[in-house]
């Protein structure tokens, strides 16, 4: 199936490693060039050059903090000033640490904010004129299946990410007019080094192992495992494309079937 990426121009944030570069990965894959952003320039940039490798498409690393509402216009500048447009953004940014009501104080919850929901708006917010000149755009957060349930241990992510889901929620409506489709993929348990560290985390607070964690998370996942990372990327990609072109103002869950509220 053609998913009409050849040539389209992408965004992602938060790739040098786990979904991020997972998505990143799959967009060049379908003939997208790619612009990838992280904090960490070494890793970002061989990632680039491993992209383009596999690939044969262009991907420039973009190095800086997605917090700062200037690294966040700059990726956008960098992207046009490469290629002349932006066609899709994939705000990706790493979940805040693990912990419950008594490990944090309110600057934690605040840099929460910044990185998981700032970050998104900002991002957002700069790509729209180039998005709005081709009338042509697809803007997709990443947030987690706790924007639908909580998740234990996790309180920092269930706090800020759900303001994700109301601000993509809200612009659909406003950009849809103009070719912007806006939606939010929500994963589930992805193994990825994220999803290790929550692992070792609860077995810690348990008294376990990692290992017998993830037995008693697989066995309440009607799939029976976790999932992996290109299948992850498989859904963003979809929502990126010409075949999602009746889509938006939606979170889709890429968990399988964890979550079961029917809303």
């Amino acid at each position: 199936m053609d998913l009409g990426l050849h040539n389209r121009v992408a965004l992602v944030t938060g790739a040098s490693k786990g979904l991020g570069r997972a998505v990143a990965e799959r967009l060049a894959r379908e003939g997208a060039n790619v612009v990838i952003n992280s904090r960490s320039a070494e890793p970002l940039t061989a990632t680039a050059d491993e992209i383009a490798r596999q690939t044969g498409r262009r991907a420039l690393a973009a190095p800086g903090d997605v917090s700062d509402p200037d690294v966040c216009r700059a990726l956008v500048e960098r992207a046009t000033s490469e290629f002349a447009r932006l066609d899709i953004l994939v705000a990706n940014a790493g979940g805040p640490p693990p912990g419950g009501v008594d490990d944090f104080d309110a600057s934690a919850y605040r840099r929460a904010l910044e990185v998981n929901l700032m970050s998104t708006v900002q991002l957002t917010l700069a790509a729209l004129p180039a998005m709005r000149e081709n009338r042509w755009g697809r803007i997709i957060a990443i947030t987690s299946v706790s924007v639908k349930q909580p998740v234990e241990g996790l309180l920092l992510s269930n706090t800020a990410r759900p303001g994700v889901v109301g601000f993509i929620k809200s612009i659909s409506r406003d950009l849809a007019a103009d070719g912007i489709l806006c939606n939010v993929v929500a994963p589930g348990f992805i193994r990825t080094a994220r999803v290790e560290q929550l692992l070792a985390s609860q077995a810690a607070a348990r008294g376990t192992n990692p290992e017998t964690v993830l037995e008693g998370i697989a066995a309440d996942i009607p799939a029976g495992r976790i999932g992996r990372p290109e299948e992850f990327a498989n859904a963003v990609a979809f929502l990126a494309s010409d075949a999602a072109s009746y889509i938006t103002g939606h979170t889709l869950q890429v968990d399988g079937g964890l979550v079961q509220g029917l809303l």
